[in-house]
């Protein structure tokens, strides 16, 4: 309670306004940085990867244990995909989209359909009103409640973190990407930048698989993709679900308040910071997106006023699992067990 306490005292210390013009001035992308980070982390993706081809013939403990770091270049990956998608890690936005459609081969993520929904998630998150694009499916005490039993019985399996983190990603990145039916009333755009992804990872994959086989390219990228997977569901979830995050109501939301107030400070080692591209960095992302990646830890030293807003460790992240539903009441997350905790005490008065 009192790291609660203290992250909503240091928010509110901010004129959130002034911060986001401030903020400004770190927008310009580098053309040379963002080259080299690209080519750094493509490279390296492609080294782990023929790495772990050959060390099929060591043991195949060896081949999935080098597919931990060969996920990582994978998710930091998808983090530059995800600078292009908010037109960042260029100057022109040719090269943004035209590089993010790449990696989207490559992550299996449609780059113009997960763009869409990424824009609608920075438009909307910490609105309570405007849940259900871009987000984490995330329910109110009095909606859980107003359930069935067979319902809050779905709602408890789906914030399982074995579902969450495991089935969940692999349904998002294996089936989910390829066919976007929530995106029915979206017209066709979703539906071509989909297919297009997909005929391209179809040749992509169709290409290694006469290089070096079917069942060797299954048992290296299969665990690359599924740890890679996991790893982003993961970073997004701990970005907009902690114990200091505030939700609002339509009248009660402000879209710059919600990036501060919403978002965390994921403060991870500093190789888990490079491998992840500094996203953890997420409340400066929501107040300014345009920002490089690789500009944010600048922020960070340049305004220390930001370091403890929204700050979680890598060990109080752990503890984020339990948290599952939002009471409006005490406006804070609250975990399932402490949910029917309150219930009963009510319904005893």
């Amino acid at each position: 309670m009192d790291n609660l306490r203290n992250d909503k005292l240091e928010s509110a210390k901010l004129n959130v306004q002034a911060l986001a013009r401030k903020l400004m001035r770190y927008r310009e992308p580098n053309g040379a940085w963002s080259t080299f980070e690209l080519c750094v982390t493509a490279g390296a993706l492609v080294l782990s990867w023929v790495l772990m081809w050959w060390s099929l013939d060591v043991g195949y403990w060896l081949t999935l244990l080098l597919a931990v770091p060969t996920a990582g270049f994978l998710v930091r990956l998808f983090m530059i995909q995800h600078d292009c998608g908010h037109g960042s890690f260029f100057r022109w936005r040719f090269a943004n989209d035209w590089i993010g459609r790449a990696l989207g081969v490559l992550t299996f993520t449609p780059y113009d359909y997960w763009k869409r929904n990424h824009a609608i998630h920075h438009a909307t998150s910490g609105n309570l009103d405007r849940r259900g694009i871009g987000d984490i499916l995330t329910l109110t005490v009095d909606e859980y409640f107003s359930r069935s039993r067979l319902g809050r019985f779905a709602y408890r399996v789906y914030r399982n973190p074995v579902v969450l983190f495991g089935v969940g990603p692999a349904y998002l990145f294996f089936l989910q990407h390829r066919l976007p039916f929530e995106q029915m009333r979206g017209g066709w755009r979703p539906w071509v930048s989909a297919f297009a992804t997909n005929a391209a990872i179809a040749g992509g994959a169709g290409l290694m698989i006469w290089l070096i086989g079917f069942g060797p390219f299954l048992a290296v990228h299969v665990p690359v993709m599924l740890l890679a997977a996991s790893m982003g569901v993961w970073l997004f979830y701990v970005q907009h679900q902690y114990e200091s995050v505030q939700w609002a109501r339509d009248g009660g939301w402000a879209m710059q308040d919600a990036a501060l107030a919403g978002s965390s400070h994921y403060d991870l080692p500093a190789v888990l910071r490079w491998f992840t591209a500094n996203i953890g960095v997420h409340h400066v992302h929501h107040l300014c997106s345009r920002i490089p990646f690789y500009r944010l830890r600048q922020v960070l030293r340049d305004n220390p006023e930001l370091r403890n807003v929204g700050r979680v460790t890598f060990g109080q992240s752990v503890l984020t699992v339990r948290l599952a539903l939002w009471d409006e009441t005490r406006q804070k997350l609250i975990s399932f067990r402490e949910a029917t905790r309150l219930r009963r005490a009510v319904a005893a008065q």
